[in-house]
């Protein structure tokens, strides 16, 4: 049974993080509402999370990043790697997210998925903007 909801998760962003994360979260969180075929709420004690997953005909359901009410998120790119057999996918995900954050996503340099800063990140609106197109067309190449 899920414990977090949207009302519950907005609620706890505002008394833990600071306020232009909160706005960030809060954009995500509506980008999320339009494009996810299935949005999930967490169910744990410490901290809620929310998952943005695309619905496809050749690998089912997949998580393409989390959200936490403690002001982070996470980029399931590897998770990816192990489901989608489609390396070009993969590569183009890969490569919108290196030349937004500036970071490697590459299987040697991120052999893991992990929680990244969302303060850190994203630092204009064109980085948010930046990364929800990433995400629309990856779903788009998903659900082709």
């Amino acid at each position: 049974m899920t414990k977090w909801d949207k009302g519950l998760f907005l609620k706890k962003i505002k008394n833990e993080c600071d306020p232009r994360v909160q706005t960030i979260i809060d954009d995500i969180v509506k980008f999320s509402e339009t494009e996810a075929d299935l949005i999930s709420w967490g169910r744990g004690e410490g901290y809620g999370t929310m998952t943005f997953k695309c619905k496809t005909s050749d690998f089912g359901v997949l998580p393409l990043f989390h959200l936490t009410t403690s002001g982070q998120i996470k980029f399931q790119i590897n998770f990816l790697r192990s489901k989608i057999d489609r390396r070009e996918i993969i590569r183009d995900y890969q490569l919108k997210l290196e030349s937004n954050f500036m970071m490697d996503f590459d299987e040697i340099e991120y052999p893991i998925d992990v929680f990244h800063n969302i303060g850190d990140l994203f630092t204009i609106k064109s980085e948010i903007n930046k990364f929800e197109f990433a995400i629309q067309g990856m779903t788009a190449r998903l659900r082709q």
